[in-house]
């Protein structure tokens, strides 16, 4: 562990496979990745910044883009701010107009974590939410627990438990440019997502409730493509998200490998696997330096608490909320 001015712990995992990672305990935030490229040279492959000093801390005014941090309790939106649990309304504190994005403010992911464990191989991490939290019901545990492994696969675990019925969906959400160039547009990356269906969006990116097809339209990554080639296309949901903003539905069940990123000029490639159900596509269009990182978020449905018929997100006293995703790094062809 290396500290900082700020007070805050920042951690580094490996070298391993020439793979490095460095978080922090602000809001169990990846800060960087560093991954060799075709020619060995390694590089940062996340948008973020080298100090926890520079990212908003609790009860920071101004814009947030969560870079690399942890989202929660509840990441993506929520409409209204609002949902019935067990016949009982429950209101959230909105943080975006009138929807609840990401958990509602200060959020997960503008808390310092306790840290539980730390080496270079691990660091796990824990946060405590009580009951009221941004208006969600139940005082909640939440631990985070990042590894590097022997072939430089980094895996993050999730794991949450509450003392009444609540509702639960943390997610990672670092920004990708395997290019190594954090100024450069992400529209020259490769992608390939395991998923057959979508959820479409209204004009404040909220799903509309019923999953579409991709086939046909620019959001078909079944097979791997360019980003750019759909990104500004004349398609009324590029338009509903100013480009890629969506929820995936993913393909399969289980630990599975659902997302393949690569950069042809750098030659980076990523494998994202994981048990959740959906991936959020989201192509950085509201970046202070637009479109120049990616996100590839593993997730519970948004808005799945007003969706009876989405995946459930649900967590009841006794149980345990559990979500694993692994980030594997490689070298692509071409």
């Amino acid at each position: 562990m290396n500290g900082y001015g700020s007070g805050y712990g920042v951690f580094i995992l490996g070298p391993r496979r020439g793979v490095r990672v460095v978080l922090t305990d602000l809001g169990a935030t990846l800060m960087r990745i560093d991954v060799p490229d075709r020619a060995g040279r390694s590089g940062n492959i996340l948008l973020g910044h080298d100090d926890p000093a520079a990212y908003p801390a609790a009860g920071a005014a101004g814009p947030d883009c969560y870079l690399g941090a942890t989202c929660g309790r509840y990441a993506n939106r929520i409409r209204g701010a609002a949902f019935v649990m067990d016949g009982k309304s429950v209101r959230l504190v909105p943080n975006e107009g009138a929807n609840q994005l990401h958990g509602g403010a200060p959020g997960f992911h503008r808390a310092r974590w306790q840290v539980i464990a730390a080496d270079a191989d691990a660091v796990t991490l824990r946060h405590h939410s009580p009951d009221g939290d941004a208006g969600w019901p139940g005082a909640l545990t939440a631990t985070a627990r990042f590894s590097l492994d022997a072939e430089g696969v980094l895996r993050i675990a999730y794991h949450a438990t509450s003392d009444r019925a609540t509702h639960v969906n943390l997610v990672a959400h670092p920004y990708f440019n395997l290019s190594g160039d954090p100024g450069r547009p992400i529209t020259d990356h490769r992608l390939r997502i395991a998923a057959s269906r979508m959820l479409s969006i209204d004009a404040e990116a909220l799903p509309l409730g019923t999953p579409a097809p991709v086939a046909g339209t620019p959001f078909d990554f079944t097979r791997a493509r360019r980003v750019g080639e759909g990104i500004d296309a004349a398609d009324p949901q590029i338009a509903a998200g100013d480009g890629y903003n969506h929820n995936y539905c993913l393909d399969g069940a289980g630990l599975r490998a659902v997302a393949w990123l690569d950069h042809p000029a750098s030659g980076r490639a990523l494998q994202i696997a994981t048990d959740q159900p959906g991936l959020q596509f989201y192509s950085g269009n509201a970046l202070p330096a637009r479109r120049t990182g990616l996100c590839l978020e593993t997730q519970g449905w948004p808005d799945a608490v007003n969706h009876p018929h989405f995946p459930s997100t649900r967590l009841d006293p006794g149980d345990v909320w559990e979500s694993v995703t692994e980030y594997r790094f490689g070298l692509c062809e071409g």
